[in-house]
């Protein structure tokens, strides 16, 4: 059974990944204003992402026989200056999130909860993923610096995304 300061913790995590998956739907919105359906898709793929991710700690807080508690979120912001600002303010909410993931790995590690630190592996290696990628397309927007033909070609090419769950065992 995992003590009541990591189950806390588990479900503030929780509720922070549908948080996540909030902010990523509103910056989705965001970029189907502005005609960017590509953008549009990729931040919706994200969203699917941070929900499997939720689920993946829902899931694990129940199987642990943990009691799971859902509380309401903040609003997200709706309105950004630019592409680049929503990516760079992406970029920053990625690293809070990789920042929770560290604090819930010491306290697994402080309570010696195994199965806890292994479930968190598999978050620790997604996040260094996560980080990349919002950095990887930061600095093509930058290079970019609002040339309409790069910015279509961007946006084509991110319409090609696809949430595939990964293959894990919960």
């Amino acid at each position: 059974m995992i003590s009541e300061k990591l189950l806390s913790e588990l479900n503030k995590q929780i509720n922070f990944e549908f948080y996540s998956a909030h902010i990523y739907l509103a910056m989705a919105a965001y970029c189907a204003s502005e005609d960017f359906n590509g953008f549009s898709n990729w931040f919706k793929v994200q969203a699917e992402e941070e929900k499997f991710h939720a689920m993946k700690f829902y899931n694990y807080v129940n199987d642990m026989n943990g009691r799971i508690v859902l509380e309401g979120m903040p609003n997200p912001q709706n309105d950004f200056k630019s592409l680049l600002e929503a990516f760079q303010i992406s970029y920053n909410h990625e690293k809070i999130v990789t920042s929770k993931i560290y604090n819930l790995t010491d306290i697994a590690t402080e309570e010696r909860e195994h199965a806890t630190i292994s479930l968190l592996k598999w978050f620790i290696d997604e996040q260094v993923e996560e980080e990349s990628n919002f950095s990887g397309l930061i600095k093509r927007l930058e290079r970019i610096n609002d040339d309409p033909t790069s910015l279509y070609l961007l946006d084509t090419e991110l319409a090609a995304r696809v949430f595939v769950p990964p293959v894990t065992t919960r």
